[in-house]
């Protein structure tokens, strides 16, 4: 390019920029200007919010203190409802301390006078070591022959008499004696007392008597009540007569089952799981399990259909069959749902006002089952029945309650648990006298199958002057006919006893004689009218019109606990084969006849047999001595010249020592005795 062109082109560069800088200077004024006035706006802006930040700053203040005063007269308040409050609790407390103290000061006194009423009973308590003392006062009082006078006094004079003698629980026992009965005191020599009577003519009449023990019981069975002492004696009109009921006694102590249920391990009751409730352990469970199976095949035989029925039912089924309220003094309270408990503990309802409603009605409940027949009652309601039907046998081996009070309870023959081999006829008014036949062979058989020969059939007939039966008197009357006649045909020994029947019907107990001469009552059957009409239970008859059963509840064994408790006894532990729970033991004479013991227990229990071989190691003098203490049927002695020839040498509960004998021969023998129930 040109250099003069070059030159031309800057100068206008520079005019130009020089004409832009003085535009922008121009211009310049303004701007200040507009920045002046944002400045202002700005700062007068920012002094506005300064001076608002102190207004709400102030005001914020204010409310504090407002807020402060607010919270002190909340406190204040709250402060004074608090001890206003506490001083309330604080009067209370001193009012109930006061009570309190009161209560603690009147039960010292009761305990102090309840430790010197001790002191006084500690030295008139009777000890055994007493009794002869006493004895000898009585045979001097036999001896002065002196009369029983018998006095009739009227309800005042009686309380009159005990009253002014310091005699606070006969006062109390005259209340137990009815409005009409008669009032009698009977007196000898210096002696008076209440009592019913009837006596003896005299004192002179007691030829031979007995103190035998003495034990601490309560005022009427009740814990809360006063301690007091019971006498247990006897007498006889003969010497002879009391020294063998003393024999009998300890007897009776040899065979007590409590005793041998512990040193055979056949029961267990224990205080953690309740008294009363028996448990069975391994060997009773045998015994318990082989009357079961022994009763279940006659059962079969007779035409029965086992059933099974829960242990609880509705509190209503059991006031249709009127055991609840009849029996209530015997079963478990009735059991109420915790949404009912709930609802009238909230209503502050008090136990007696339960109890009540539940007596009434207007609260359902559950209750533990104290008799099978209802349940039963219910399987043959269940479907429609014809003539053609019955008779229908329903039988179970059914678990019930009742509650008994502690002091009567015994081992195993006085329970709050126990399991009935129980079963339920409902048959027709012509079929009634055979199957009470059938049932009472059927009780027979099974006394006759155990060895029990001794026994008495007791009639129990209705008590006419009581309330506690339910039930039409013409239908009672037919029942009564029925057991009557039945127990004619049985050709034993029969007594009628009035009030001795169920509350629904009459019955026929077996009362048997063990081998020691004690009674015990046992198998029973009952012909009731009355729980069909109660139930409303019919049948179609042949005329196709609806008529009703009748019913017969039967029971050989009674209870099974009761039943084993009195077979603990009458056998003295020693069960029949077929009953024990070990029938045969294997002595091994040494470690080397172990294995020929085993070989052999091996195949007698493929035979059905319970047999088990003694691996204690211990001389074979002990292994026997402990057999018999366990009672063991058959002890078989394994040795090196029994093993050689394949026998065994055998010693018998029955018979002592037999000798060597074949294994199989043995094994045979039991296997019969105990197919045959001997």
């Amino acid at each position: 390019m040109d250099p003069s062109v070059e030159k031309l082109l800057v100068l206008q560069e520079r005019e130009q920029k020089k004409m832009r800088l003085e535009k922008e200077l121009a211009a310049w004024p303004t701007e200040m200007k507009a920045l002046e006035t944002k400045r202002a706006e700005v700062r007068a802006a920012a002094e506005r919010k300064r001076q608002e930040a102190q207004q709400t700053e102030v005001e914020r203040k204010k409310l504090e203190l407002e807020a402060e005063s607010h919270r002190t007269k909340v406190a204040r308040y709250k402060i004074q409802q608090f001890e206003t409050r506490k001083n309330e609790e604080f009067q209370a407390l001193g009012t109930e301390i006061s009570r309190e103290e009161k209560e603690i000061q009147e039960i010292e006194d009761k305990e102090l006078e309840l430790m010197d009423a001790g002191e006084k009973a500690k030295k008139a308590a009777v000890a055994e070591e007493d009794f002869a003392k006493i004895e000898a006062e009585m045979a001097k009082v036999a001896k002065e022959d002196q009369p029983f006078v018998r006095k009739e006094v009227t309800r005042d004079e009686a309380k009159t008499w005990f009253e002014s003698r310091g005699q606070s629980f006969k006062v109390s026992r005259l209340g137990d004696i009815p409005e009409g009965e008669a009032i009698t005191f009977y007196t000898n020599g210096e002696f008076t007392d209440l009592c019913a009577g009837t006596h003896v003519k005299s004192t002179g009449q007691v030829k031979a008597f007995k103190l035998l023990s003495v034990a601490g019981a309560y005022h009427r069975g009740d814990e809360k009540n006063a301690q007091l002492q019971r006498l247990y004696g006897t007498a006889f009109a003969k010497k002879e007569e009391l020294e063998a009921y003393l024999k009998q006694l300890e007897e009776a102590k040899l065979r007590d089952h409590r005793k041998l249920g512990k040193e055979l391990d056949l029961f267990l009751i224990d205080d953690e799981v309740g008294p009363g409730l028996v448990m069975w352990t391994p060997n009773g469970a045998i015994v318990r399990q082989e009357m079961q199976k022994f009763l279940s095949e006659e059962l079969g035989k007779r035409g029965y259909e086992q059933v099974f029925t829960p242990h609880i039912g509705r509190l209503g089924l059991y006031r249709t069959s009127g055991h609840f309220p009849y029996y209530r003094e015997s079963q478990y309270p009735p059991l109420v749902d915790g949404e009912t408990l709930e609802k009238m503990a909230k209503e502050k309802c008090s136990c007696a006002d339960l109890s009540n409603r539940i007596s009434k009605g207007e609260i359902e409940g559950y209750l533990l089952k104290p008799m099978n027949c209802p349940m039963h009652i219910r399987i043959y309601a269940s479907r429609p029945r014809s003539y053609r039907d019955l008779p229908v046998r329903l039988a179970e081996f059914g678990t019930v309650y009742r509650w008994e009070q502690s002091g009567e309870l015994n081992g195993m023959t006085r329970v709050r648990g126990f399991t009935q081999d129980d079963a339920h006829i409902f048959c027709t008014e012509e079929q009634v006298a055979k199957e009470v036949e059938g049932c009472l062979e059927m009780v027979r058989l099974v006394l006759d199958t155990l060895g029990i020969n001794e026994f008495r059939v007791r009639v129990g007939l209705r008590d006419p002057g009581s309330d506690k039966y339910v039930g039409a008197k013409e239908l009672w009357d037919k029942a009564e006919k029925a057991v009557k006649e039945a127990a004619k045909k049985l050709g034993v020994k029969t007594s009628e006893e009035p009030g001795e029947a169920a509350f629904y019907g009459p019955k026929i107990d077996f009362v048997v004689k063990d081998v020691i001469g004690r009674e015990w009552q046992l198998g029973t059957v009952q012909v009731d009218y009355n729980l069909p009409e109660r139930f409303g239970l019919t049948y179609t008859g042949a005329d196709n019109a609806k008529h009703r059963p009748v019913m017969i509840h039967r029971a050989p064994f009674g209870s099974l606990e009761r039943f084993t408790g009195v077979l603990i006894e009458h056998f003295r532990g020693a069960f029949p084969v077929w009953l024990a729970p070990e029938q045969a033991r294997f002595l091994p004479v040494n470690e080397q006849m172990i294995a020929y013991a085993e070989k052999l227990a091996a195949e007698f229990k493929a035979a059905g047999l319970r047999v088990s071989v003694d691996v204690k190691g211990d001389k074979l003098g002990a292994q026997i001595r402990r057999g018999q203490l366990e009672k063991v049927p058959f002890l078989l002695v394994c040795g090196n010249r029994e093993a050689e020839a394949g026998q065994v040498a055998v010693r018998s509960r029955e018979k002592g020592d037999e000798g060597a004998q074949g294994a199989d021969e043995v094994k045979d023998r039991i296997v019969e005795l105990a197919r045959t129930r001997k």
